[in-house]
């Protein structure tokens, strides 16, 4: 089934681009007030092990749905459920690795402002992109997507 302007789950944004946003809104207020994260071993190894893990949790959500048939193009019809890989642990492993990414690079960078946004974004993430698809899959896959939603969390 092809993409179809009436069979997606209509979010609010890319989620990348609602990521990307705020991180900049956060770069321009550190530019005027900065607001360090912490002491170079926190910001160098937490900085650093979170985008890795955002790096391998990614690229195995992409593989694991490229695999199955289906794309991770919020905008594109769903083709199949997908429920191997990441999404066994996670129903938005995606999200869940832009967020690591967003957290990882703010240690990195020394700036505490993403962080204070954080909550935000999450806000915007739940109820302009993952309910939106909630609802969407579940009207699309209906009882299997019900028995995977009761089984695997939204996050961790």
């Amino acid at each position: 089934m092809g993409a179809d302007a009436r069979d997606n789950p209509s979010v609010i944004a890319p989620p990348l681009l609602i990521y990307a946003v705020a991180f900049g809104v956060a770069l321009l207020l550190h530019a005027l007030v900065p607001l360090r994260v912490g002491s170079w071993p926190m910001r160098v190894l937490g900085g650093t092990l979170l985008i890795a893990a955002g790096i391998l949790l990614a690229r195995g959500a992409f593989r694991t749905m490229g695999l199955a048939g289906t794309s991770a193009n919020p905008y594109a019809s769903a083709t199949v459920l997908v429920t191997q890989g990441p999404f066994r642990w996670t129903r938005n492993p995606l999200y869940l690795a832009q967020t690591f990414l967003y957290i990882g690079m703010a240690m990195a960078l020394n700036t505490f402002w993403p962080l204070v946004w954080l909550p935000a974004v999450l806000l915007v993430m739940r109820y302009g992109v993952i309910e939106r698809e909630e609802r969407y899959l579940d009207t699309r896959f209906g009882a299997a997507y019900r028995a995977y939603r009761s089984t695997v969390r939204r996050w961790i």
